[in-house]
């Protein structure tokens, strides 16, 4: 559906974006991730024909930018972060506008299009009421309904969840969610755990540049190796390390904080990734020590992430 290489764009002499390539595929939701300044906005603004990139091609379907830019646009619908409302108007009367400025011309057609919205945003209580009135939440439910008003094939939201409360964020949540099950959906957020429950694939940008774009799962997996934690009781530090440390050579040990007082724990790590839990299980069970936990967990996104956008890398 979306096919970017080597984007790039300057400012003057600063470098915004640098080299971005990435497909994103129909029917996907890709979530763009990074600090600020890292150049989400910028890259969601290219896609959107609203900033001209400096170098670089965009192709949309079979189009190109900026030479298909009109057909292009009416692919797309766009929510900026901050959505542009007129705060004195109606819901009705300001979704009304919209539907007759993107030519939805026939009465009929624009009413049975705002029930549509109505429901999927949850609009209905608050059709009546002046937008300057509305929570954060729900001026972002009639920017997402602005955005959806000529059911476009692809959607492009900038931090669609940015200052709102948990419950606001779960309910756009679960309207990106229903959406995407139809239609194309690129959103930038710094919310980690609302990319990793919404995402099909996430792209993680750092200083202008791709530094990781895979599904969650997998980023978890390639990133660095996942760790495996051990709790034993009845053990004394010095011999449970010798006992690990017999296993293989390539196990790195580490003392953790134990969540008993009674408990002994590690954090052991493979450097190849492989799982040493049934030779660990099967050397425990040798001695008379109590096996309290043996776990093996993947890299948290959050670590990840910090890990990609540290400043010295």
């Amino acid at each position: 559906m979306i096919e970017v290489q080597n984007l790039t764009k300057y400012y003057k002499d600063f470098c915004a974006v640098n080299k971005i390539s990435m497909t994103i595929r129909k029917g996907e939701i890709l979530g763009l991730l990074g600090p600020n300044g890292a150049g989400k906005t910028t890259t969601l603004r290219m896609l959107t024909g609203f900033f001209r990139p400096s170098s670089g091609t965009i192709k949309i379907k079979d189009l190109h930018m900026p030479e298909d830019a009109i057909q292009i646009k009416s692919l797309i619908g766009y929510l900026p972060e901050s959505a542009p409302l007129y705060h004195n108007m109606l819901v009705y009367d300001y979704l009304d506008y919209v539907a007759k400025i993107k030519g939805i011309d026939d009465k009929e057609k624009r009413y049975d299009r705002f029930l549509q919205l109505s429901d999927l945003c949850g609009l209905s209580s608050i059709m009546s009421q002046p937008i300057g009135t509305l929570s954060k939440g729900l001026k972002q439910r009639v920017g997402l309904a602005h955005a959806m008003m000529t059911d476009p094939e692809i959607l492009i939201l900038d931090e669609p969840t940015s200052g709102l409360d948990p419950n606001q964020i779960a309910e756009i949540r679960d309207i990106i969610k229903t959406i995407g099950k139809q239609k194309t959906i690129v959103f930038s957020t710094h919310i980690l755990s609302e990319a990793e429950a919404t995402c099909d694939r996430i792209a993680i940008i750092n200083k202008g540049r791709v530094v990781a774009d895979d599904t969650t799962l997998n980023l978890k997996q390639k990133e660095q190796s996942s760790s495996i934690k051990l709790s034993l009781k009845g053990a004394s530090k010095d011999d449970a390390t010798a006992l690990l440390k017999g296993i293989h050579s390539d196990l790195v040990i580490n003392d953790v904080e134990p969540i008993e007082e009674d408990l002994i724990s590690f954090e052991i790590k493979s450097m190849d990734n492989q799982d040493f839990r049934s030779d660990i299980y099967l050397k425990i069970k040798e001695t008379d020590w109590i096996l309290v936990q043996l776990t093996k967990e993947s890299q948290a996104l959050e670590k990840i992430f910090r890990e990609l956008t540290r400043e010295e890398n």
